[in-house]
């Protein structure tokens, strides 16, 4: 709330209880154009400097291990903020965030780089009678070999140093946390032994330890930066900071109070004022009307993780959600569902339901997978049920009568099929006919402005074909489309590069028509004033039938980036153009 008031922000830290409520801050931080930092005064103090110099002239050689512990005897006070949940409470967030920087710190010098994130993470802890941690130790390792372990305690003091081994000798910080906190002067001796000679540097400053700390935020905001300069954190360490925290904590059964039903908060500012709202669309069958846009949940682990998207979600105006019940082993549907009991909006929610993905596409396993995802999302029924693939082998009629039976009894209302064929769809909806059942009623295949060229995941189908559209078209059949935005190809190259190799769009996506589909949309979108991703958005929502686009956004911020495109008329012409069904608009 600071920041969208135009304050810039130094915030103590741990900057928040999880990953996720950094992202937000750091992204409100981009959207408000002001500067945000969390406040590691210790990274800011000159004997960090100097440990980075010693590390790059290669002294101690390639580094291969670090160790770093903070901890302290504090009373056993359940009353006290240490002790509570609610309020963060516990040694690995109050003081096992230091260790866990400076591993980090020191894990990405060893490879240039301002930071690294672990690879692997393993901790043991003890908990209090309040479910905080008062001892925890992690073991990190990173992609490069190096490894480090972390220490925090409640309990008692512990060494209170860190130390980087190396190759050829050792790097010891004798007081690298809290060098003269209380009033200065900022003594601090660092120690390099190298063949068994050590010697020592002592640096000698005069001023408080948070001067430094706030002379390296003051000197970014009066240049007009929204994050400090290294080593001080940056947004993308401070959020990888987090994440780590998270992993320690949860490695330990540590659940803070926001990840808990009764725990979890609406945070105020999340998404700006004035964002355009998603709308709706009356779909037969559907007691109420379904947001234009559906917010895929497949990347959720806990409430903690997933609120700060889905309630700007319903923010904007949107109220589906689609869930499926493999995603994250079903940990992705509890975490939906506890944020609905949370909430208390099962009443004003659409949750689309998937069941029987491969290998369980069996008939006879549907209402078997209904029962538990319905149990995990706390709901009595599912408003729209798809089945997640088809299977072939068997005879369509056998999928329609199990769905029509689960519809009478008022466990599902409408339903449908993911990544099916024209003809099976069509198959399966004239069994019903001839049988007087309920047909199916939705299509659930990618529909993007690029063609899947290639299947994302093995038995997926697209919907940009000249036969689905032209059958979309006559039959008025709903179309949800999974992977709308064709996983960021309409991005910008800078943006598309960042995203894990694996996962890049030119995988699926790449060809050269599909290259002509991007350069009309950057073409189109430069005359609007919106992005290419935002008129490929538009596509999919401009279609002749009821379209439905499913999105994906991990954060708000991304909600936030996807929202112009509800702004975007396109006519007729265009869509065709745009998909080069014609050469003119």
């Amino acid at each position: 709330m600071a920041m969208r008031a135009g304050k810039p922000v130094l915030c103590e830290k741990p900057a928040a209880m999880t990953a996720s409520q950094v992202v937000a801050m750091t992204e409100v931080a981009a959207q408000q154009d002001v500067f945000f930092m969390e406040a590691f005064m210790y990274r800011c103090h000159p004997q960090i400097a100097r440990m980075l110099e010693i590390l790059r002239s290669g002294e101690i050689g390639d580094v291969r291990h670090v160790r770093a512990s903070l901890g302290f005897q504090a009373p056993v006070d359940v009353a006290s903020r240490l002790y509570s949940k609610a309020l963060g409470g516990g040694g690995i967030l109050d003081v096992g965030c230091y260790p866990v920087s400076f591993a980090r710190l020191v894990a990405g010098a060893a490879t240039g780089r301002p930071f690294a994130d672990p690879a692997d993470l393993a901790a043991v802890g003890t908990l209090a009678e309040t479910g905080v941690d008062v001892s925890a130790h992690a073991l990190l390792r990173f992609a490069s070999g190096v490894t480090a372990e972390c220490g925090a305690s409640l309990l008692r003091p512990l060494d209170n140093t860190a130390t980087i081994i190396g190759s050829r000798g050792t790097l010891h910080l004798v007081d690298p946390w809290v060098p003269g906190r209380d009033a200065g002067p900022s003594d601090a001796t660092i120690i390099v032994t190298v063949g068994g000679a050590a010697r020592e540097e002592a640096i000698r400053r005069q001023e408080h330890l948070f001067a430094f700390e706030a002379e390296v935020a003051s000197r970014a905001i009066r240049e007009g930066k929204k994050e400090p300069d290294h080593p001080a954190l940056g947004h993308a360490d401070s959020i990888g900071n987090a994440e780590t925290l998270d992993r320690w904590r949860r490695a330990i059964g540590y659940q803070i109070g926001e990840e808990s039903v009764a725990g979890s908060r609406v945070l105020p500012g999340v998404l700006p004022s004035g964002a355009p709202d998603i709308g709706a669309l009356t779909i037969d069958g559907v007691d109420r009307p379904v947001s234009r846009l559906i917010l895929g949940c497949d990347n959720k682990e806990t409430i903690a993780d997933g609120a700060i998207v889905w309630d700007a979600w319903m923010e904007a105006g949107g109220n589906a959600f689609d869930t499926g019940f493999i995603y994250g082993g079903g940990r992705h549907e509890r975490a939906l569902g506890d944020w609905i009991r949370a909430r208390g909006v099962a009443d004003d929610v659409v949750v689309v339901v998937k069941g029987a993905h491969p290998p369980y596409c069996f008939p006879q396993v549907v209402e078997a997978q209904l029962d538990i995802s319905l149990d995990r999302l706390g709901l009595d029924r599912a408003p729209i049920y798809i089945l997640h693939r088809d299977n072939p082998d068997i005879p369509v009629g056998e999928f329609v009568d199990v769905l029509n039976r689960l519809h009478r009894a008022g466990r599902i209302g409408i339903f449908g099929g993911s990544n099916w064929t024209v003809e099976r769809f069509r198959e399966a909806n004239a069994y019903a006919a001839a049988n007087g059942l309920e047909p199916l009623r939705i299509l659930n295949n990618n529909l993007a402005l690029a063609v899947m060229e290639r299947p994302i995941w093995p038995g997926c189908v697209t919907s940009n074909t000249p036969e689905t559209i032209g059958f979309l078209e006559e039959s008025g059949i709903v179309h949800l489309s999974w992977s709308s935005q064709a996983r960021g190809y309409f991005l910008p190259e800078a943006l598309r590069n960042r995203l894990p190799e694996q996962t890049r769009p030119e995988t699926c996506f790449g060809s050269a028509a599909n290259a002509e589909r991007r350069r009309r949309a950057e073409t189109l979108a430069a005359e609007r004033g919106v992005s290419a991703h935002n008129i490929a958005m538009a596509w999919v929502l401009a279609q002749p039938f009821p379209s439905v686009a499913l999105v994906g956004p991990r954060t708000a911020g991304e909600i936030v980036t996807t929202l112009p495109a509800l702004g975007v008329g396109l006519s007729g012409d265009e869509v065709a153009w745009l998909n080069l069904q014609r050469d003119e608009r």
